[in-house]
């Protein structure tokens, strides 16, 4: 059955998340991070989120409208495709996040649908933290079609994009995905969905085992960038886009490059891939915007 397109623009009711620090410190552990600022309570300034972990605050917000029964979307079947995360203001423990989701697009394609759900995020100050754009690519059956969905939408841009390029980078991180990943991503971020987690689920519908959550190879993405373009000052990134190509595995060593595009003003625009041990792209098309020191 086809997705509802009468819920394009539907918005759904707020939903409102608490931060505390240990919700910080699991999120960024289950993301193999080491920078002082996710856990270290007596830093000058105190402690802030990982960028990524705006995605697990706001995650209740995303379901709400993934789950909507007039929507028609059977959860086994969507591909998280996309992720473009603006970064407002950062988030704090103590903080009350509330979001609210907006059903910004479903577009009808040869082998299924694309569904794009927008997510403002404001905390309990009334101050913008985040603006998300998440899409994901629905298959028409349950099984079949993986590959195809993996690439999808754009696809002949984004193999030009992805194709090899002979300019250096300016950096290149390389990174280990550890075999527990996914359960402890799990736990810290609230996304559960068994491909994730179950070896069988995972198979029955057309996966070669369990796969790494799309936001979780994100997260060792932003790390990258953080660690090696910003002085590991997260407040630094301002915008991370990610469009996820393959799946990634538990075990498996992931390298990312980064290019300098170009300078806005006081902000620094770079595109990056990241590459698995095969050298093929299971983030394509990236983009990490950063504000200068």
């Amino acid at each position: 059955m086809p997705l509802n397109k009468n819920c394009i623009g539907k918005v759904y009711p707020a939903i409102t998340t608490e931060v505390s620090a240990q919700a910080i410190r699991e999120y960024a552990l289950a993301c193999n991070e080491d920078n002082p600022i996710y856990f270290d309570t007596d830093r000058p300034g105190g402690l802030v989120a990982p960028p990524l972990f705006g995605a697990a605050a706001t995650w209740p917000a995303m379901l709400q409208a993934a789950s909507d029964p007039e929507l028609g979307l059977d959860l086994t079947r969507i591909l998280h495709t996309e992720e473009n995360m603006e970064y407002l203001a950062p988030i704090r423990p103590g903080d009350r996040i509330s979001s609210i989701a907006r059903i910004a697009n479903i577009e009808v394609l040869p082998h299924g649908e694309t569904l794009s759900v927008e997510i403002a995020a404001t905390n309990d100050k009334g101050v913008p933290v985040q603006n998300i754009l998440f899409t994901g690519f629905v298959r028409l059956r349950a099984r079949g079609q993986l590959r195809e969905a993996m690439s999808r939408p754009d696809r002949a841009q984004r193999r030009a994009a992805n194709a090899l390029r002979q300019d250096e980078p300016v950096t290149v991180v390389t990174q280990s995905i550890d075999p527990d990943q996914t359960v402890r991503y799990a736990k810290a971020s609230g996304d559960f969905n068994p491909i994730h987690l179950d070896e069988e689920v995972a198979r029955r519908v057309g996966l070669p085992g369990i796969i790494v959550h799309g936001l979780c190879t994100m997260a060792f993405a932003s790390k990258a960038v953080i660690d090696s373009l910003c002085a590991r000052n997260p407040l630094r990134l301002k915008r991370m886009r990610a469009r996820f190509s393959r799946p990634v595995f538990p075990g498996q060593v992931l390298t990312t490059k980064l290019w300098l595009e170009q300078v806005n003003g006081t902000r620094h625009v770079y595109s990056y891939v990241t590459l698995n041990p095969q050298g093929l792209p299971v983030i394509s098309d990236g983009i990490a915007e950063v504000e200068a020191a």
